[in-house]
């Protein structure tokens, strides 16, 4: 039995019209944040695709094996939450832009609450790689699953 890995509702795009930019910057922008919310909308269904699908087979192999539930449950929220934080970067990164674009004169406005919000991670406020940059916190996510993984089994290759 499936159950639901990952749902969010799709982001719609509404064009920006903002006073202060011309015409070209104003298209050039719209165009971005449409490229981001579509990249963003497919990027969700293909995790939650993905992902119910990944994780059915990993149920039937772990059962097959032998292994505990545990295995998978934590697969699936490690694979969640990475899912999530895909979503939530994209989101927080079309939020920035949108503020911005909202100015009086977006073009001539400081730049460093936006530069602030695209450089933290969303979700990670808390962790110790928050200031760091997305690959460390992908190496770290990364070195946990593994870590995980082999903590399962002994020496000899047994599950313990």
């Amino acid at each position: 039995m499936s159950v639901a890995f990952f749902e969010t509702k799709p982001r719609v795009f509404n064009p920006l019209a903002t006073s202060g930019l011309t015409k070209e910057a104003l298209e050039g922008a719209n165009a971005a944040l449409k490229a981001l919310v579509t990249w963003r909308n497919e990027i969700a269904d293909t995790n939650q695709k993905n992902g119910e699908r990944v994780l059915d087979q990993m149920a039937l192999a772990a059962k097959t094996l032998g292994w505990p539930a545990q295995i998978v449950d934590a697969a699936r929220t490690q694979l969640k939450s990475v899912s999530e934080l895909q979503v939530k970067t994209m989101d927080q990164m079309m939020d920035a832009w949108e503020e911005q674009l909202k100015l009086p004169n977006p073009m001539t406005a400081s730049p460093s609450a936006m530069l602030s919000k695209l450089t933290s991670l969303p979700g990670l406020a808390a962790s110790p790689v928050a200031a760091g940059n997305p690959v460390e916190v992908w190496m770290k996510l990364a070195e946990q699953w593994q870590r995980n993984w082999v903590d399962m089994f002994d020496a000899t290759g047994k599950r313990q």
